[in-house]
């Protein structure tokens, strides 16, 4: 569905992400995972257009969409959840739904809008709260629904439970698995390795800008030479770990 082959870019004369090589298969939870500094980010603005790679391709289908802009990107499916949620935050609950889907006839965004108040309760129950009001986590239940409001086939997520209490982050991943269940195909890259990799069908590592390793989820969770070499001390409490 999504074949990222060889994708390197840079910002002046430093490479972010270099020779980057991963697919996505409909209906796929992938994630990225990886130290702050990893590329991870610059891989999925890469993705979506808001980046121009300076080699590599980006196919989608088989069509060559490499250096695509971020209109075109998403009105051939891909939409970004973007980092810190950059929502509108003069503009209500359901202004800033209603702008996200300007790819969509009327009827579709009254259709869609419905669609997010049942998905997210709390975005119908806040629809004219002006976003700059909402908390953590209906401020990124918003931004997620900001992107499904375009139907996209592919939605990339970068760090969902970032800054969010726990009790949030078990929202976001619940989310997750919903939106899987739901049969959309997700590239996630967040920064609890233990948490998206319990919950992904597979998972790439990156380190200083490439992929150092990839695998299944459940694999990759119990190799702890993983999280000592690049993901930090292994927490002799995750899953999969004995004390």
């Amino acid at each position: 569905m999504l074949e990222i082959e060889s994708l390197t870019t840079r910002y002046g004369s430093i490479a972010a992400l270099r020779d980057a090589t991963l697919r996505i298969e409909a209906g796929e939870i992938v994630g990225v995972i990886g130290p702050n500094g990893a590329g991870k980010t610059t891989l999925l603005n890469s993705i979506a257009g808001l980046l121009s790679p300076a080699g590599g391709r980006v196919r989608l289908d088989g069509s060559d969409v490499t250096g695509a802009a971020p209109d075109k990107m998403l009105r051939a499916g891909v939409a970004l959840v973007p980092e810190h949620r950059r929502l509108f935050a003069d503009l209500t609950v359901r202004e800033n739904l209603l702008v996200a889907g300007v790819t969509a006839t009327a009827r579709q965004r009254a259709e869609r809008l419905e669609e997010m108040a049942e998905l997210f309760p709390v975005l119908g129950d806040r629809r004219d709260t002006p976003a700059g009001y909402l908390s953590g986590g209906e401020a990124q239940q918003l931004a997620i629904a900001r992107a499904l409001m375009s139907a996209p086939r592919i939605l990339l997520m970068d760090e969902p439970s970032l800054g969010l209490a726990p009790t949030l982050v078990d929202l976001v991943f619940s989310l997750i698995g919903r939106l899987a269940a739901g049969g959309r195909t997700l590239l996630v890259v967040e920064q609890n390795a233990h948490r998206m990799l319990d919950a992904c069908d597979r998972a790439y590592i990156m380190r200083t800008g490439e992929i150092a390793t990839e695998g299944s989820g459940q694999d990759l969770l119990q190799r702890t030479d993983l999280f000592d070499t690049y993901l930090g001390p292994s927490d002799p409490d995750r899953p999969g770990t004995s004390g």
